[in-house]
Protein backbone atom coordinates (compact mmCIF):
# COMPACT_ATOMS: atom_id res chain seq x y z
CA UNK A 1 0.00 0.00 0.00
CA UNK A 2 1.68 3.34 -1.22
CA UNK A 3 1.49 6.61 0.65
CA UNK A 4 -1.52 7.82 -0.62
CA UNK A 5 -3.42 4.52 -0.22
CA UNK A 6 -3.12 4.86 3.32
CA UNK A 7 -3.79 8.73 3.24
CA UNK A 8 -6.70 7.75 1.52
CA UNK A 9 -7.92 4.82 4.29
CA UNK A 10 -6.92 7.13 6.72
CA UNK A 11 -9.33 10.04 5.42
CA UNK A 12 -12.20 7.08 5.34
CA UNK A 13 -11.54 6.32 8.84
CA UNK A 14 -12.65 9.58 10.16
CA UNK A 15 -15.90 9.25 7.72
CA UNK A 16 -16.49 5.91 9.33
CA UNK A 17 -16.12 7.34 13.03
CA UNK A 18 -18.56 10.32 12.34
CA UNK A 19 -21.00 7.85 11.62
CA UNK A 20 -20.70 5.69 14.62
CA UNK A 21 -20.61 8.92 16.30
CA UNK A 22 -23.56 9.95 14.98
CA UNK A 23 -25.45 6.51 15.43
CA UNK A 24 -24.82 6.14 19.01
CA UNK A 25 -25.77 9.64 19.48
CA UNK A 26 -22.40 10.80 21.10
CA UNK A 27 -21.59 14.78 20.90
CA UNK A 28 -18.44 13.87 22.23
CA UNK A 29 -16.97 11.87 19.74
CA UNK A 30 -18.34 13.25 17.08
CA UNK A 31 -16.91 16.77 17.95
CA UNK A 32 -13.60 14.87 18.55
CA UNK A 33 -13.00 13.99 14.62
CA UNK A 34 -12.38 17.88 14.36
CA UNK A 35 -9.66 20.47 14.95
CA UNK A 36 -9.88 22.88 17.66
CA UNK A 37 -10.74 25.68 15.11
CA UNK A 38 -12.56 23.78 12.52
CA UNK A 39 -15.59 25.72 11.26
CA UNK A 40 -18.93 23.42 10.56
CA UNK A 41 -21.55 25.03 8.78
CA UNK A 42 -24.87 23.46 8.76
CA UNK A 43 -27.36 23.14 5.78
CA UNK A 44 -29.66 26.15 7.29
CA UNK A 45 -26.53 28.20 7.97
CA UNK A 46 -25.55 27.53 11.42
CA UNK A 47 -21.57 28.13 12.05
CA UNK A 48 -20.05 26.30 14.44
CA UNK A 49 -16.64 26.74 15.28
CA UNK A 50 -13.90 24.40 17.32
CA UNK A 51 -14.16 20.82 18.33
CA UNK A 52 -15.55 21.34 21.96
CA UNK A 53 -18.48 23.75 20.26
CA UNK A 54 -19.32 21.36 17.45
CA UNK A 55 -19.52 18.19 20.21
CA UNK A 56 -21.39 19.90 22.34
CA UNK A 57 -24.05 21.20 19.78
CA UNK A 58 -24.11 17.93 18.48
CA UNK A 59 -25.09 16.04 22.06
CA UNK A 60 -27.68 18.42 22.82
CA UNK A 61 -29.58 17.75 19.04
CA UNK A 62 -28.27 13.89 19.54
CA UNK A 63 -30.79 14.71 22.98
CA UNK A 64 -33.50 16.64 20.83
CA UNK A 65 -33.91 17.07 17.18
CA UNK A 66 -31.91 14.45 15.88
CA UNK A 67 -32.30 11.60 18.58
CA UNK A 68 -32.65 8.23 16.95
CA UNK A 69 -31.08 9.48 13.61
CA UNK A 70 -28.41 7.72 11.83
CA UNK A 71 -26.30 9.37 9.22
CA UNK A 72 -25.79 8.04 5.38
CA UNK A 73 -23.34 8.87 3.44
CA UNK A 74 -21.61 8.20 -0.12
CA UNK A 75 -17.62 9.62 -0.87
CA UNK A 76 -17.94 11.36 -4.35
CA UNK A 77 -14.24 12.20 -4.25
CA UNK A 78 -11.49 12.50 -2.31
CA UNK A 79 -8.94 14.91 -3.76
CA UNK A 80 -5.21 15.92 -1.65
CA UNK A 81 -4.31 19.25 -1.78
CA UNK A 82 -0.93 18.41 -0.50
CA UNK A 83 0.50 15.99 2.02
CA UNK A 84 -1.06 17.26 4.59
CA UNK A 85 -4.51 18.57 3.28
CA UNK A 86 -7.68 16.85 1.40
CA UNK A 87 -10.77 17.80 0.76
CA UNK A 88 -13.55 14.88 0.41
CA UNK A 89 -16.96 16.01 -1.42
CA UNK A 90 -19.85 13.12 -0.37
CA UNK A 91 -23.38 12.96 -0.91
CA UNK A 92 -25.40 12.03 2.49
CA UNK A 93 -28.66 12.33 4.74
CA UNK A 94 -30.04 11.60 7.62
CA UNK A 95 -32.77 9.82 9.27
CA UNK A 96 -34.92 7.35 11.33
CA UNK A 97 -34.83 4.14 8.96
CA UNK A 98 -32.36 2.96 6.26
CA UNK A 99 -29.89 3.94 3.48
CA UNK A 100 -33.16 3.79 1.47
CA UNK A 101 -33.63 7.66 1.80
CA UNK A 102 -32.38 9.48 -0.69
CA UNK A 103 -29.19 11.34 0.02
CA UNK A 104 -30.43 14.70 -0.53
CA UNK A 105 -27.29 16.58 0.57
CA UNK A 106 -24.23 17.10 -0.54
CA UNK A 107 -21.16 18.01 2.08
CA UNK A 108 -17.79 19.08 1.67
CA UNK A 109 -14.70 17.97 4.37
CA UNK A 110 -11.69 19.58 4.20
CA UNK A 111 -9.44 17.16 6.15
CA UNK A 112 -5.80 18.24 7.26
CA UNK A 113 -3.21 16.19 8.86
CA UNK A 114 -2.09 16.91 12.44
CA UNK A 115 -0.02 14.73 15.11
CA UNK A 116 -3.26 13.41 16.05
CA UNK A 117 -3.75 11.70 12.83
CA UNK A 118 -6.27 13.63 9.70
CA UNK A 119 -9.11 15.67 11.50
CA UNK A 120 -11.71 17.57 9.70
CA UNK A 121 -10.77 21.44 9.67
CA UNK A 122 -13.79 22.24 7.68
CA UNK A 123 -17.17 20.96 7.30
CA UNK A 124 -20.29 22.52 5.01
CA UNK A 125 -23.22 21.04 3.77
CA UNK A 126 -25.76 21.69 1.55
CA UNK A 127 -29.42 20.45 0.84
CA UNK A 128 -30.29 19.88 -2.62
CA UNK A 129 -33.40 21.25 -4.38
CA UNK A 130 -33.46 19.24 -7.23
CA UNK A 131 -36.84 21.32 -8.60
CA UNK A 132 -34.27 24.55 -8.63
CA UNK A 133 -31.64 22.40 -10.06
CA UNK A 134 -34.37 21.26 -12.97
CA UNK A 135 -35.39 24.58 -13.77
CA UNK A 136 -31.98 26.05 -13.97
CA UNK A 137 -30.62 23.14 -16.30
CA UNK A 138 -33.93 23.61 -18.50
CA UNK A 139 -33.19 27.26 -19.05
CA UNK A 140 -29.83 26.92 -19.56
CA UNK A 141 -28.53 23.67 -20.32
CA UNK A 142 -25.09 24.25 -20.12
CA UNK A 143 -25.19 24.84 -16.36
CA UNK A 144 -25.61 20.85 -15.75
CA UNK A 145 -22.88 19.16 -14.26
CA UNK A 146 -21.58 16.22 -16.13
CA UNK A 147 -21.75 13.97 -12.93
Amino acid sequence: MNALDTDVAAITAVLDRLVAAWDSADGAAYGAEFTADATYLTYVGTLYQGADEIGRAHQALFDSFLKGTRLFHEVLSIRHLGPDAAVVVTRGATGKVSKAAELNKVQTYSLVRTEAGWKVAAFQNTKRKPLMEAVSFKFQPASKPAA
